[in-house]
C-alpha cells in the first residue's frame, strides 16, 4: 500500500480527542465509493441518531443498496455527530462530512433524513447546522440540496414542514430513485427551484409543505391543511410497493466499523403486520402485509454472512411470528447456518408459534432470557388495545420456556392507555408475579428473573388511539407510584421509562405548524439527542413552547372525531371511518381478530397439509387497503411448498446455535401440547405434561464441540490512515470477520459462549498509526500453511489494513503479551503546534527536546481520579529529532511534519504510554502531533528470526540523544 492511496482525513488533527472516532471516518467492508463525474445525482443518506443506532437501520440498506446500483446515482452515508465531535467541528470550522468520500453535505445534491421518532427533530436541525445547509426551506438558494425525509414520521409531518422541502410517504424503493433523475433534470436544465418542487410534488407520494396553506380547526384550534397551490395533490397519497420481493433485500453493503445496537445481518422477511393493535402506527400505515420469497430469504441470508464475515444472522419484520411460513423458514435457515457456525436470532417471534421440536433445539445451546410483549396487565385492557392474547397463552408461554432451560424473561406492557383503571395498573406487575410462579415450578429449584418494563403510551397518528388524550405528568407518576408498590409485593424487576421524554414525543406527534419556531429554538438553545433520556433537557422545550405562545395542552387532550387533524392531507390508504370505527370498539373493549389470517386462527399453518385442510375464510375488516386475499391464500401455499414443508411429520431438525427474541401476540391454543390443571393455579394458568417435564430433566446445555487440531499463526499487518481510529476493540471485532470471508477457519473457545482465540499485540491509541501490528491467531489444521494463509489475506485488506506477513508458531513459542519488548514510533509535530510551543524551526525542536531531556522526565497520570506519577525515562531508550520523515510519508502524513523518532521498552505490565513521552518530551500535554508505530521487536525472548518482527523497515536511531538504562 502506497502512501498515495492513503487519505488523511480532513478531521485528523482533533479525531482521536472525541469518542469512537471510527463513527466519522467510514471505509467498511462493503461500502461503495463511486466517482461523481460519472453520475448524475448524489444522495446523502443521513440518519439523525449516532452511527451505533443508524448502522442497524433496514431501511437505509436497502437505499444504499437500490440507489448505488443505478449508473446515474451515487449514495453515501452521514449520521448525528455526538456532543464531543460537534465542539471539535466548530472549534476546529469544519463541516459534517459523509463517510464515503468526507463531503459536507453541503455539496450533495440531496440529503435525505429517516424520522423514525420524534425525539430525533432536534438532530436533524444539528445535522443541517454542522453540514453548512440552511435550516429552513425558505433560506435555501438555487444550488443548495433539496432536503427531504421519509420513514413512518413523515406521515404526521407539519412540526417539521419549515425545514424538509419534500417529504417521502410510503414505500421508497421506486420513489426515491424517480425523485432523483426528476430534480437532477429539471436543475441541469435550469428549472428555478420553487418549480422544480412543483413538479416533485406532481410525481406523487411526495408531500412539499411549501405548495400548501393551513388553517385552524374550529372544533379543536389545531392546524391543518387546507388548500394546494400549483397543482399539487390534496391528499398526497403514500407510495405503494405490491411486491417486496421485486427489491431483494441487499446481501452486501457496509459492514459497521464499531459495534452497534444490532451487531449482525438483518432481513426483514416482510413488511406490514396482521394484528391490528390499536396504539401501533406502524402496523395501520404499513398494510397490506407483504412477505419476501423463502428463497430470497436464505440465498440473502447466506450471502450476506459470506460476504461480510458475520458469525450471527437476524429474521426480523413487526411481527416476524406472523411471517406465513416461520417454522419452516427458521428451521430451512439454521440447516444452512449451522455449517458456517453462525448464530441465529429472530425478532418479534412466539414462542409457541414454532413446533416443541424446535424450541427444543433452540434452548441446547443459548437458553437465556426471551422478551415478550402483553402490553396490558389486564384482558379487559389487552382487548381494549386489540392485543389478541390470552392470560392462558401468556402463562402457557411462561410454561414452556421456563420448562426449556431459559432463565430470564422481560414482558413489555404500557401505561396510559386509554380506559385504563387502577387495577389495570397493578395487573401489570401482577401478571408478572404470575409468570414468575409459573417458572417457579417449571424450572425444579431453580428462580426465574421476569423484569416487567413498562413505557408511557403516546398517542399516534393513522391510529384508532389518534383522538386519544395522553394521560397527564402527574398521573403517570401516580400510576408509577402504584407499579412501584405492587412490584415490592410480587417480587419482580420493575423497569420504568421517564416521563418526561414521553410528554415531548406526544406534542410532537401530534403537532401542527406552530410548532416548527419552537422546534428551532430548542435546538438553538441547546436541544440534542433528546431521545437519548440522559440527553434530554426539558426545560429547552419548555422554554420554546413558552416563548412562542404554544399551547401544548391542545395537543394531548381528548380530540373530537369529527375534526379536522393537522396529518388528514396524507393519505396511507385507510378508508375514512375504519380508524373511528376500531376507536369506538375499543371504547366497548371489543377485540378485533388479526386480519389476514383464517377465522379462528392465531397462527399460520406449517405445512402444506395444515393449509390444504383448512377451508375457512380469512379475515377482512376492509379497511381500505386492497388485499387480494386468494392471491395471499395462493402465495403461502407456494411458500410451503418451496420450503418442502409437506407433512405434519416434522422432519429431522439440526442442533444450531440460536438466540431467540420474542415478542407475544397469541397463539392458537388447540396447537398448544398436553396440558394439565395445576392446584390452586386457577383455570388461567396451565403447564405442560408430565412427559415433557421428564424430558427436560434429561436436556443439558451443549457446552463443547469437535473442531479439529488447532495450529496457531502469527500475523503482522498495517494500521494505517482512517484505519487508526478504530479501536481495539474494532479490531477485535473486525480481524474474524475477515478471517471468515476467506474462509480461514477460526479455532474456537469451550464453553457457552464461544469465542475465537486469538491474541493481539500492545494496543494502539487511537489515532496512532502503525507499520507493524501483529496477532496470533488459532486456526483449525485444515492443511493451511503460512503461506497459502499470507495469500488469502493480502485478497482481503482494507484501505490501511495490508497483511505483510504471516509464520507458523511452535508450541514452545511464547504469545505475543510475554515476546514484544520494544516499540519504536515517529512524531510528526505540525506548524501550529510548533507554533503553540513557541518553536520556529526544527532546530529549535533540537534544543527544546534536548533540555527536556536534561530534567526531569515525569508525568502524572490520572485515571478517574486516581493520579500517579509516571517515570518517562524508565521506558525511554532513544530519540532522535529530524529522523523518520520518510516513515511518515509512506504512512500518508504529508503537511511538512517535524519529526521526532523515539524507541522505548516495553515491560510485560506497565510502561509508559506514548502519549505520556510525547508530554514528558515536549513539556506540553496537547499538541495535535501525528503518531507513527514503526517498530514492534521482541529481543531474544523467541526463536523466530528478527527480519519477521521488521516489515516496517524501522528507523535505525544513528545519533542517540538519550540512552537506556
Amino acid at each position: 500500500m502506497t502512501s498515495a492511496s492513503l487519505r488523511e482525513h480532513p478531521y485528523s488533527s482533533f479525531l482521536h480527542r472525541v469518542n469512537k472516532p471510527s463513527r466519522y471516518v467510514g471505509g467498511e467492508h462493503g461500502e461503495v465509493v463511486k466517482d461523481w463525474a460519472g453520475t448524475e445525482c448524489s444522495l446523502c443518506l443521513a440518519f439523525p441518531d449516532v452511527y451505533d443506532v443508524g448502522m442497524s437501520h433496514l431501511g437505509f440498506k436497502i437505499l444504499y443498496s437500490i440507489v448505488n446500483a443505478h449508473p446515474k446515482l451515487v449514495a453515501e452515508r452521514c449520521y448525528a455527530p455526538w456532543g464531543d465531535l460537534e465542539k471539535e467541528l466548530r472549534a476546529n470550522g469544519e463541516p459534517l462530512r459523509s463517510l464515503e468520500t468526507w463531503r459536507p453535505l453541503s455539496e450533495f445534491d440531496i440529503v435525505g433524513f429517516s424520522l423514525q421518532f420524534e425525539l430525533s427533530f432536534s438532530n436533524i436541525l444539528l445535522m443541517l447546522d454542522t453540514g453548512g445547509v440552511p435550516l429552513r426551506t425558505s433560506q435555501r438558494g438555487e444550488d443548495d440540496p433539496l432536503i427531504i425525509a421519509g420513514g413512518p414520521n413523515a406521515t404526521h409531518p407539519e412540526p417539521m414542514s419549515a425545514f424538509i422541502d419534500a417529504f417521502v410517504i410510503g414505500d421508497g424503493e421506486e420513489k426515491t430513485p424517480e425523485l432523483m433523475l426528476t430534480w437532477s433534470a429539471l436543475k441541469k436544465a435550469g428549472v428555478p427551484r420553487r418549480e422544480r418542487l412543483v413538479q416533485l410534488a406532481k410525481l406523487g407520494g411526495i408531500y412539499v409543505p411549501s405548495l400548501y396553506e393551513v388553517e385552524a380547526d374550529a372544533s379543536n384550534n389545531l392546524q391543518y391543511v387546507a388548500r394546494a397551490h400549483d397543482g399539487a395533490p390534496l391528499p398526497v397519497h403514500r407510495a405503494f410497493l405490491p411486491d417486496i420481493s421485486k427489491f431483494p433485500f441487499p446481501a452486501d453493503g457496509p459492514v459497521a466499523n464499531t459495534e452497534t445496537v444490532f451487531d449482525r445481518v438483518s432481513v426483514e422477511i416482510a413488511r406490514g403486520c396482521t394484528e391490528g393493535c390499536r396504539f401501533c402506527q406502524a402496523g395501520m400505515i404499513y398494510r397490506p402485509v407483504r412477505e419476501r420469497k423463502p428463497q430470497q430469504i436464505v440465498d440473502t441470508i447466506m450471502t450476506a454472512v459470506r460476504e461480510g464475515g458475520y458469525d450471527e444472522a437476524s429474521l426480523t419484520s413487526l411481527s416476524t411470528a406472523d411471517y406465513s411460513a416461520i417454522s419452516p423458514l427458521v428451521r430451512e435457515v439454521m440447516s444452512k447456518l449451522e455449517k458456517e457456525r453462525v448464530s441465529l436470532s429472530v425478532s418479534s417471534l412466539r414462542a409457541y408459534g414454532l413446533t416443541e421440536e424446535l424450541l427444543d433445539e433452540i434452548q441446547k445451546v443459548r437458553a437465556t432470557g426471551l422478551t415478550f410483549a402483553p402490553e396490558a396487565g389486564s384482558q379487559r385492557m389487552r382487548d381494549v388495545v386489540n392485543k389478541n392474547v390470552t392470560e392462558e397463552q401468556l402463562m402457557e408461554t411462561a410454561q414452556r420456556v421456563f420448562s426449556r432451560g431459559w432463565s430470564k424473561m422481560k414482558l413489555y406492557f404500557m401505561i396510559g392507555l386509554p380506559t385504563e383503571e387502577e387495577e389495570d395498573v397493578r395487573g401489570i406487575v401482577e401478571t408478572g408475579g404470575r409468570a414468575r410462579d409459573v417458572g417457579k415450578r417449571a424450572a425444579k429449584g431453580r428462580v426465574p428473573e421476569v423484569t416487567v418494563s413498562v413505557s408511557t403510551f403516546v398517542p399516534k397518528p393513522h391510529t384508532p388511539f389518534q383522538w386519544c388524550a395522553m394521560d397527564t405528568r402527574e398521573t403517570v407518576l401516580g400510576k408509577q407510584q402504584v407499579l412501584r408498590q405492587s412490584a415490592k409485593q410480587v417480587r419482580v424487576k420493575l423497569r420504568m421509562h421517564d416521563s418526561e421524554g414521553s410528554w415531548l414525543e406526544g406534542v410532537l406527534a401530534r403537532g401542527d405548524r406552530s410548532l416548527c419556531d419552537a422546534v428551532e429554538r430548542a435546538y438553538l438553545n441547546g436541544a440534542r439527542f433528546d431521545c437519548w433520556e440522559e440527553e434530554l433537557k426539558l426545560p429547552l422545550w419548555v422554554e420554546a413552547f413558552d416563548h412562542f405562545n404554544v399551547d401544548t395542552g391542545k395537543f394531548l387532550g381528548t380530540l373530537p372525531v369529527d375534526g379536522k387533524l393537522p396529518w388528514d392531507h396524507i393519505s396511507v390508504g385507510l378508508d375514512d371511518g375504519f380508524l373511528a370505527k376500531e376507536y369506538r370498539k375499543a371504547l366497548k373493549n371489543r377485540l378485533s381478530p388479526p386480519c389476514g389470517k383464517a377465522v379462528g386462527n392465531f397462527v399460520h399453518h406449517t405445512n402444506l397439509e395444515e393449509h390444504d385442510e383448512d377451508a375457512k375464510k380469512l379475515v377482512c375488516y376492509h379497511c381500505g387497503v386492497a388485499c387480494d386475499l386468494q392471491g395471499m391464500r395462493a402465495e403461502r401455499r407456494d411458500f410451503l411448498v418451496d420450503l418442502k414443508a409437506v407433512t405434519k411429520k416434522n422432519p429431522k431438525l439440526i442442533p444450531v446455535d440460536v438466540d431467540v427474541d420474542v415478542n407475544v401476540n397469541g397463539d392458537d391454543p388447540s396447537a398448544a401440547p398436553v396440558q394439565i390443571e395445576v392446584a390452586d393455579q386457577g383455570p388461567a394458568q396451565t403447564v405442560m405434561a408430565e412427559r415433557t417435564k421428564e424430558k427436560n430433566k434429561r436436556r443439558q446445555p451443549t457446552v463443547s464441540f469437535d473442531q479439529g487440531r488447532p495450529i496457531r499463526v502469527r500475523i503482522a499487518y498495517t494500521k494505517l490512515g482512517r484505519t487508526a481510529f478504530r479501536s481495539h476493540l474494532d479490531l477485535v471485532r473486525l480481524l474474524p470477520r475477515i478471517f471468515r470471508r476467506l474462509d480461514l477457519p477460526l479455532y474456537y473457545s469451550q464453553g457457552f459462549h464461544p469465542k475465537p482465540e486469538m491474541m493481539f499485540g500492545p494496543a494502539l491509541p487511537l489515532g496512532v498509526s502503525s507499520f507493524a501490528e501483529y496477532v496470533d491467531v488459532k486456526l483449525v489444521a485444515t492443511g493451511l500453511d503460512a503461506r497459502t494463509i499470507h495469500e488469502r489475506l493480502t485478497g482481503a485488506e482494507l484501505e490501511g489494513i495490508a497483511f505483510t506477513d504471516a509464520v507458523m508458531l511452535e508450541q514452545a513459542d511464547p504469545p505475543l503479551s510475554k515476546a514484544v519488548d520494544r516499540a519504536d514510533y515517529v512524531i510528526g509535530l505540525p506548524r501550529a503546534s510548533l507554533d503553540a510551543l513557541g518553536l520556529p524551526d526544527e532546530a529549535a525542536l533540537r534544543e527544546h527536546v534536548a533540555a527536556q531531556l536534561a530534567g526531569p522526565l515525569t508525568v502524572v497520570r490520572d485515571t478517574k481520579g486516581i493520579k500517579r506519577t509516571i517515570d518517562v525515562r524508565h521506558y525511554l531508550r532513544a530519540v532522535e529529532v529530524g529522523a523518520g520523515a520518510d516513515q511518515l510519508a509512506r504512512a500518508g502524513m504529508h503537511g511538512g511534519l517535524a519529526p521526532i523518532a523515539i524507541q522505548m521498552h516495553v515491560p510485560q505490565s506497565g510502561g509508559a504510554r506514548i502519549s505520556e513521552v510525547i508530554e514528558a518530551l515536549l513539556g506540553a500535554a496537547e499538541t495535535s502531533a501525528r503518531v507513527l508505530r514503526t517498530f514492534m521487536g521482541m529481543g531474544e525472548h523467541t526463536p523466530l528470526a528478527l527480519e519477521v518482527l521488521r516489515m516496517a523497515s524501522a528507523p535505525q536511531l544513528e545519533s542517540v540523544t538519550v540512552a537506556g538504562e
